[in-house]
Formats: structure tokens, sequence, C-alpha cells
């Protein structure tokens, strides 16, 4: 905690994001002694019966461990995405409008970092998706990273707190639970221990790696811009990792949400394999329309196709 506030909240405050559970709680109790002033921010999803309960709980613990203040924050937990998904993003945006422009530190150990690389790996999408968790992504923090969950929950036992534990974290229907619970375990009996630092060692060099090829890619961007565009010939001479991540950030801001491998390979086709092939239909469109990427007059360009009941499609 010491060398995160030094790093990233020297003479700053911070907020806390507070379960109430081990790791949390043992966040908060480091963050009390080491950062300027701490602010926790309980959030309850409402999901379990005696949630407002454990809330309360978890904010007067924060106080009693000598935060300047405690909020409980209250939020509707949609569906879409499934619940893991939704109860994250409420979860989140909760955090954000409270967070008063403070830094956010979040609990997560060694452990969930493990736990994350292993489902990037299940999605295949990449180096992206196994570098893991960053120790700050503004506005969200995470000091405990190289920390393991055993350490969180033996700091709790010394100072006498008491954890919530919370059933979900059991439930064999979370993907990540089952993760934590039988494949982490099994891994580490048949690799012969290890696994989990490996595991966040590997997201460590990765992002590492990724930082650079996304200033190069920053770079690239830059010099390949037409207006709204992209020049292909400035792209296709660019390697293909750095060439890809342009498109990629390109189609992210004009309004492509949920991309696919596929999707971007098939963009990139445009500007290194193109035969005459029309345009690439990309998800995360509003109702009724569809976002496209095309090449035109050796740029590629973006627009909204709407598809009409009748079947009739209009370019815009």
């Amino acid at each position: 905690m010491r060398e995160w506030v030094g790093r990233y909240a020297a003479g700053r405050a911070v907020a806390v994001g507070l379960s109430g559970g081990a790791d949390s709680l043992a966040l908060t109790a480091a963050a009390v002694v080491e950062a300027e002033g701490v602010d926790a921010l309980v959030v309850d999803h409402g999901l379990q019966g005696g949630s407002a309960e454990v809330a309360e709980g978890a904010a007067a613990a924060a106080l009693a461990l000598g935060c300047r203040s405690a909020r409980v924050l209250r939020v509707e937990v949609g569906r879409a995405g499934g619940p893991e998904a939704a109860a994250r993003r409420a979860r989140y945006e909760a955090l954000d409008r409270a967070r008063d422009g403070l830094p956010v530190l979040l609990g997560h150990t060694l452990d969930d970092q493990a736990e994350t690389v292993l489902l990037g790996l299940s999605r295949g999408s990449g180096g992206r998706s196994i570098r893991g968790m960053a120790e700050f992504d503004e506005p969200w923090g995470r000091p405990l990273l190289g920390v393991r969950r055993a350490v969180t929950r033996q700091l709790c036992a010394d100072a006498g707190l008491t954890p919530w534990e919370d059933p979900h974290n059991l439930a064999p229907e979370f993907t990540r639970v089952r993760l934590r619970t039988e494949v982490l375990p099994l891994l580490e009996e048949v690799l012969h221990g290890g696994v989990a630092p490996a595991l966040a060692r590997t997201a460590a060099q990765l992002r590492e790696d990724g930082d650079v090829l996304d200033a190069l890619a920053e770079s690239l961007l830059t010099a390949s811009r037409n207006g709204r565009g992209l020049e292909i010939e400035t792209l296709a001479t660019a390697p293909a990792a750095i060439r890809r991540r342009v498109i990629r950030a390109w189609l992210h801001e004009g309004g492509a949400k949920s991309l696919t491998d596929s999707n971007l390979r098939a963009v990139d086709a445009l500007v290194t394999r193109w035969r005459g092939q029309g345009g690439v239909a990309l998800g995360g469109s509003p109702s009724g329309t569809r976002l496209v990427a095309a090449r035109e007059h050796g740029t590629l360009i973006l627009g909204w196709d709407r598809v009409d009941t009748d079947g009739g499609r209009h370019h815009q």
C-alpha cells in the first residue's frame, strides 16, 4: 500500500470500494495508515437478504478503522450480460459517481489476477485479454495485486477484524467461483504449485509489452488520420500488431462496442488483402442500424447502414 500511494497518490486522499469481505477490509485498514485521507464507499447490490445490514456493518467498520467518511451506495442490478457482469457494471458506475474526483482503491489480489488471466485465456482474444488488471487504470487503483488472498485474511485476523463471507463466493453457478475453487487448485496440484504467481507474472509482462505497443499505435493513429477516416497507405506497411491496435481504437471511437477478433481481422483485410470486398458490419449498433467499416478512395471509413423493415438499406 505504501508503495502504491507513493507512486500514484502521494499527499492525496483516496476512496476505497469496501464490500466488508477480507480483501477490501484489509485494503481499507492499510489505506487508513498510508493515505492522506480515506473515504469508504460501500455498494449494496440488494441481491441477497440482509444486504442492507451487511453494507451498514461495513460502513461502521470503516469508520472504526479511521476512515474520514463512509457511504452506502444502493444500486439496482440489471440483467444484461448475466448476473456477474450486470452486478459489476452497477458497482463500477456507482463508485464512479460517488468518488468525488478521488482515485478508488479496489481489493483485487494476486489470486484475482490469476483468475482474470485464466478467464482471458478461455476467450482466446489475444494478449490484451490476458494481461490482467492494471495497478492503476484511472480512477481505479489496485494496490494488492502482488498480495495473496491468504495474507488479507491473516491481516484481518491479526487486527481483530471480522470480514463478511459473501455466499456468492462459493456459488458454483458463477464461472469465477469454479475457477477459484476447482480449476486453480487442480492446476496447483498437477503443476506442483506456483501457478497463481506465474499467471500474475505473465500478466505483468504482457501489460508492459502491451503498453509499448499501445504507445506506438497511438502515434500511428495520429499519423494515419484523414478526417474521420484512416489513410490505408499509411496503415498498410505497419506491423500487424500495431496496425490492428490502431484499427481497434478507431472503431471504438466510431461507436463499435463489442468487437470480436473476426470483426477486427475482417476490417484489417480491407487494408492488407483487399480484393474489392464490401464493407464489414460491426456489432453494437443502435436498433435498426448497423455500423459498417468500408474502404473508399484509399481511405478506411465508417458509416451507419439503416436496415428498413422491407429489407432496404440506406448508408449514412
